[in-house]
């Protein structure tokens, strides 16, 4: 064999017909080297019966013109021919219609070299595994931190508001709070519960104040001049019930009725004027006439 002459041509006798089509040229090669398919097809890494349909020119059995195409050069590489020659060759072949193309499913040889070792793929399905357990008990011992650490912040919660708002609110438990009402000027008022029992009715003088009793129910208010009156629970001052351009009817009293009316609003710091009480003879404001009887 002369220098620069592939092995297929230099076993092709001199003057020896050349095969008419390309597979029988990928054939003749093959054999002239003692090549089996099936070693040709471990060199290729493409299925044995794709190169088989070659040799036989069976097109048709092939996926598509671009895999012939592809297929035909590479086993061309294999056994020495030339891969630019024979790829024009298959096109050729495919541009006269030598065999109608079919389509279905490509089936190639896998290589291994593609793809990760059977090993590497045990290790990281370990280790996403061992990473998923160790999210899920993250996850449950922060609930369980979160449950533990839940009083601490209870705890800390009312500094954080001493410290946010001068003078909270009152709170809206039902159970807390004692309501003083103080007239700051002469002013008229009907205290009265659920039932519409009155607990106090008149006009207090500047100065004088009314305890609201704790256990009534639903303690409510009628009065003339809700500006002229102070209204503190647990000794907090709360702002007026009302500028006084009107009267007011059916006011609740009680801490909780205040709290909800009054949740959100900014209470005065001055601290309510204190006196005895009791009770004036003013008249009873129009609005009101109808309900100081009863």
């Amino acid at each position: 064999m002369s220098e620069g002459e592939h092995p297929a041509q230099a076993a092709t006798p001199v003057g020896a017909a050349q095969p008419a089509t390309v597979g029988g040229r990928l054939r003749a090669a093959r054999e002239a080297q003692g090549l089996s398919v099936a070693e040709v097809a471990a060199r290729t890494r493409v299925t044995q019966r794709f190169l088989e349909a070659l040799e036989d020119d069976r097109l048709d059995l092939l996926p598509s013109p671009t895999y012939a195409s592809g297929f035909a050069r590479a086993y061309a590489r294999a056994v020495g021919l030339d891969q630019a020659e024979i790829g024009r060759g298959i096109r050729g072949e495919l541009a006269r219609g030598a065999m109608p193309m079919r389509q279905h499913h490509i089936e190639e040889i896998a290589d291994p070299s593609r793809g990760p070792s059977r090993g590497l793929v045990i290790v990281a399905a370990g280790v996403a595994l061992a990473v998923l357990v160790l999210g899920i008990l993250w996850l449950s011992t922060g609930m369980f931190r979160g449950t533990q650490e839940a009083p601490e912040v209870a705890a800390a919660s009312p500094a954080a508001v001493a410290r946010s708002a001068p003078v909270p609110p009152p709170s809206p438990t039902p159970s807390a709070g004692k309501v003083v009402l103080t007239a700051k000027n002469e002013v008229w008022m009907r205290v009265y519960d659920g039932a519409n029992k009155t607990l106090f009715t008149g006009t207090l003088q500047p100065g004088q104040t009314f305890d609201v009793p704790q256990g009534a129910d639903r303690p409510m208010l009628n009065i003339g001049r809700p500006d002229q009156l102070q209204i503190t629970v647990d000794g907090r001052a709360l702002p007026p019930l009302g500028d006084g351009k009107r009267a007011m009817k059916d006011v609740g009293v009680s801490a909780p009725a205040l709290a909800a009316r009054f949740s959100g609003a900014p209470a005065p710091t001055a601290s309510p004027p204190t006196a005895t009480s009791g009770a004036g003879g003013a008249s009873v404001p129009p609005a009101f006439q109808a309900s100081a009887g009863e």
